[in-house]
């Protein structure tokens, strides 16, 4: 079966953000690529030849990955129209990661017990990404 990765567009901040990420699920990034290592790029603004081109952190099965998005594309933006998954296993890792992602962001959905099985909660990080944190008590 095919195998489904987030891909994370940010306006010049996708450094920091991954940081961020790497601080909260552990391991190391599989590709950090510049502007300026990249070819046909040279015509770019020196300011954004220092931005990330591509970036990818594993996490379980999957890969995050992201990017700066710079001129002449439109920056991108956040709301409400998609939210990462991430199932803990266990209780401990759930609030773990649930905390961690909130650092600076909002918690929209405190962590709690919920009707259909599972500790559940959702949050806005500091970088304007959805993120929703499940630990199923059933599997």
């Amino acid at each position: 079966m095919a195998t489904v990765n987030t891909y994370l567009n940010f306006n010049g901040n996708t450094e920091e953000a991954f940081n961020f990420y790497k601080s909260v699920f552990g391991g190391e990034f599989l590709t950090v690529q510049r502007f300026k290592d990249s070819p046909g790029c040279e015509g770019m603004k020196i300011s954004d030849q220092e931005k990330l081109m591509h970036i990818a952190l594993p996490i379980g099965g999957n890969i995050l990955m992201g990017t700066d998005i710079t001129e002449p594309m439109p920056p991108a933006t956040f709301g409400t129209g998609i939210s990462l998954s991430v199932d803990a296993s266990s209780e401990e890792e759930a609030y773990k990661l649930f905390n961690d992602l909130a650092e600076g962001g909002k918690a929209t959905m405190p962590l709690d017990k919920m009707f259909w099985g599972a500790l559940f909660g959702m949050l806005t990080d500091k970088f304007g990404i959805q993120w929703m944190v499940n630990y199923d008590y059933n599997i």
